[in-house]
């Protein structure tokens, strides 16, 4: 279930129980699947990017210690 884009669009939703959402006072709350489809690839987009960007990231650094000249062993040992 895409609980958290649930959760991105509609604020007034506190839980989800299977596929019925509940305020906070336990009313049940509708929604609009085909919004949640939407925001839920939107976000998997954005964590798509954000996970590339931290790779490129390490990538990048990985590649300023060896120029600094650091062996593949010292840049492992500062890994951990």
């Amino acid at each position: 279930m895409k609980h958290g884009a649930i959760f991105a669009l509609y604020p007034n939703i506190v839980s989800i129980n299977d596929v019925t959402a509940y305020d906070k006072d336990g009313n049940e709350v509708a929604y609009d699947m085909d919004a949640v489809d939407a925001k839920a690839a939107e976000m998997d987009a954005q964590e798509q990017v954000e996970l590339q960007a931290k790779a490129d990231a390490k990538a990048s650094a990985l590649a300023k210690l060896s120029k600094l000249g650091l062996t593949a062993d010292e840049v492992q040992a500062l890994l951990g």
